[in-house]
C-alpha cells in the first residue's frame, strides 16, 4: 500500500496545531460527508482519508510516532523494544560493548516474521489495530435520554447507544470498534468525543438548569398559580403573593441526567421576571393612581 501524507490530506503544514488540525478537518468532512455527497465514490473515499488522517494527527501521541515512523507508526512501541532487546543482546555478545550501525533489515524482519532455520516457517509478531478518534455533535436535548444512534466510522455504520447525561468534552472508548490488527491481532479501540450543543432556553451548570419565567404584575401581587415549562414538560406551580422580582424557586429532581445514575438528576432553577403592564387604559391608570394614594403615608 502506498504512503499516505496525512499532513498532504488535511492540508496543512508538518508544524499545524492541535486547532489548526481540528479545524481543517471539519471543513473537508463538511465538504465531503456522505451525506451531503449521495452515491459519489470519490467523496466517500475521500471522507475515510479525511477521518484516518485526524485520527492519527488529532492525538499527540500517535502523531509524534506518525512524525518519527511515517507508514510504521501503528508498531512504533514495537519498534523500539526490540530494537533496545536486540542491541542489549549484542552488547552481551561483545563485552559489553554496543556498535550504533545495528542491521535494521533484521530489525524489521523481526517485527514482521522472517523464515525460520527449521523448514522454512515464517515467524509473525501480532499487533493490535489502529485506534480511531471521532467527534458526534449532539443537541442538549438529545442527550436529555438515553437513545441509540448510527454513526459512520472509516465508512462502516455503526449502531451505538448513547447513554443520558453524557457532558459536552467528555470521552468514552467503545472496545474493538478500531482498525482490524495485523497477524491476527485484536481490533483497536473507538475513542468517541461528544460536543454538545445547547439550544434550548435552559442553561446547564453541572446537572443543574436554570431559566427565567415572566410573571404578570397581578400574580406578584395577588398570588395564584402560573404554568411553566421544564426540560421534560409543564408544571403548575403556586405563585405566593406579594413575590419580588429575581424570586428564584427550586424545582428538585427537574434538571439535567446525572451519567450512567439512573433514576438521579439534578435541579430546575426558576427566576421570576415580573412583567409591568404597558399601553394602560384611562380607566387602569386611575385604579392605579387610587392605588397609590392608598400606599402613601
Amino acid at each position: 500500500m502506498a504512503f499516505i501524507d496525512y499532513y498532504k490530506i488535511l492540508g496543512i503544514d508538518k508544524n499545524a496545531t492541535e486547532a489548526e488540525i481540528k479545524k481543517a478537518y471539519r471543513k473537508l468532512a463538511r465538504t465531503h460527508h456522505p451525506d451531503l455527497n449521495p452515491n459519489d465514490k470519490e467523496a466517500e473515499r475521500k471522507f475515510k482519508e479525511i477521518n484516518e488522517a485526524n485520527e492519527v494527527l488529532s492525538h499527540p501521541e500517535n502523531r509524534k510516532k506518525y512524525d518519527q515512523y511515517g507508514e510504521n507508526w501503528k508498531h512504533a512501541e514495537e519498534f523500539e523494544k526490540s530494537k533496545q532487546q536486540q542491541q542489549h543482546h549484542r552488547g552481551s555478545q561483545q563485552g559489553g560493548f554496543s556498535g550504533g550501525g545495528g542491521d535494521y533489515s533484521d530489525f524489521f524482519e523481526s517485527m514482521f516474521g522472517d523464515r525460520s532455520a527449521r523448514g522454512g516457517g515464517r515467524r509473525s509478531t501480532q499487533f493490535k489495530g489502529e485506534d480511531f478518534n471521532a467527534e458526534l455533535h449532539l443537541d442538549l436535548k438529545d442527550v436529555y435520554t438515553t437513545h441509540k444512534r448510527t454513526l459512520t466510522i472509516n465508512g462502516k455504520n455503526i449502531r451505538l447507544t448513547i447513554p443520558a447525561g453524557v457532558e459536552n468534552g467528555q470521552q468514552i472508548k467503545i472496545s474493538g470498534l478500531g482498525g482490524e490488527g495485523s497477524n491476527g491481532g485484536p481490533k483497536g479501540d473507538l475513542y468517541l468525543t461528544f460536543t454538545i450543543e445547547n439550544h434550548t432556553k435552559f442553561k446547564l451548570d453541572k446537572h443543574n438548569l436554570y431559566t427565567t419565567v415572566d410573571l404578570d404584575l397581578y400574580s406578584a401581587i395577588l398570588g395564584g398559580d402560573v404554568t411553566v415549562d421544564t426540560f421534560d414538560g409543564k408544571v403548575k406551580l403556586k405563585v405566593m403573593p406579594g413575590t419580588q422580582n429575581g424570586t428564584k424557586v427550586k424545582l428538585k429532581g427537574k434538571g439535567f441526567p446525572v451519567y450512567k445514575k439512573e433514576d438521579h438528576f439534578g435541579d430546575l432553577y426558576i427566576t421570576y421576571q415580573i412583567k409591568i403592564p404597558t399601553n394602560l387604559t384611562e380607566k387602569e391608570k386611575e385604579l392605579f393612581a387610587e392605588l397609590a394614594k392608598l400606599r402613601t403615608p
